[in-house]
């Protein structure tokens, strides 16, 4: 890379922690912001597929660790976040990419899906914010990435709590934006179209679906975690310094049509 890149888009020095960083697009994230220099720190609820990630990145020179919380458990997060700090420092980074996609219909929704969608998706989110934001504006620099989703946009596939939950993450985001943007950290959301991820396998189980789906996109095919590589290491370089507020979508063109 030239000097020029480095310039625009390394992140050495940089210490990222990323939600849901051992499978999907959070691992696809992960993976880019180590690879572009970064210390990764993936925080996720099951230890196995965190070990598995943090030895495949190893493998390929990236600094990475790993603290397993379940993230819609409030002191579990809270002591994963200590535990952060503690052994990697303040981060630079955070990558908001796990969730819970319960989606049964609307009349068929507990309130045990609603209370665990909501403290994943939108109340851990909120949480770290807090915990990391105010650090990284005091030092003058930061990055937030939050993964939203269409279903944030328009319903559809029993949107349910999961696409309120990823509407109020879209609405967090221009708040933290509002906070924190003018000392220097940037927060801004992605919107995947239809991804294929441990998350999605219900709705690529069905042909049909997935083969309606892959025609709606403009590029004529589902998304693939790959594909938000580049926007992250983007949304978390210098090359970003004046985009806040706003919801990039990595979508083929889904939410053109």
């Amino acid at each position: 890379m030239s000097a020029y890149l480095s310039g625009l888009f390394g992140l050495t020095g940089r210490t990222a922690v990323v939600t849901g960083g051992s499978s999907g697009i959070g691992r696809a994230m992960a993976g880019a912001l180590g690879r572009a220099g970064a210390q990764v720190v993936l925080l996720a609820r099951r230890p196995e597929p965190l070990a598995e990630t943090v030895r495949e990145l190893a493998a390929d020179g990236v600094r990475a660790g790993a603290v397993p919380a379940d993230l819609a458990d409030r002191a579990a997060l809270a002591a994963a976040t200590d535990t952060i700090v503690s052994r990697y420092g303040e981060p630079d980074i955070l990558v908001n990419a796990a969730a819970v996609n319960r989606r049964p219909p609307l009349d068929e929704l507990t309130d045990d899906d609603w209370d665990v969608t909501l403290a994943a998706n939108l109340t851990a989110p909120f949480r770290l914010g807090q915990r990391f934001g105010p650090a990284m504006a005091a030092r003058g620099w930061g990055r937030i990435i939050n993964v939203v989703s269409q279903q944030a946009f328009r319903a559809y596939g029993n949107s349910g709590a999961y696409g309120v939950s990823k509407a109020g993450l879209v609405a967090l985001t221009r708040s933290q934006a509002e906070a924190w943007s003018a000392r220097g950290v940037c927060c801004n959301a992605v919107a995947p179209g239809v991804v294929h991820t441990p998350l999605t396998e219900p709705v690529f189980a069905d042909p049909e679906k997935v083969a309606a789906h892959a025609r709606r996109a403009l590029i004529g095919r589902n998304g693939l975690p790959a594909d938000f590589a580049g926007c992250a290491v983007y949304l978390a370089s210098d090359a970003s310094a004046a985009v806040t507020g706003q919801t990039l979508f990595v979508d083929g063109g889904y939410s053109a049509t």
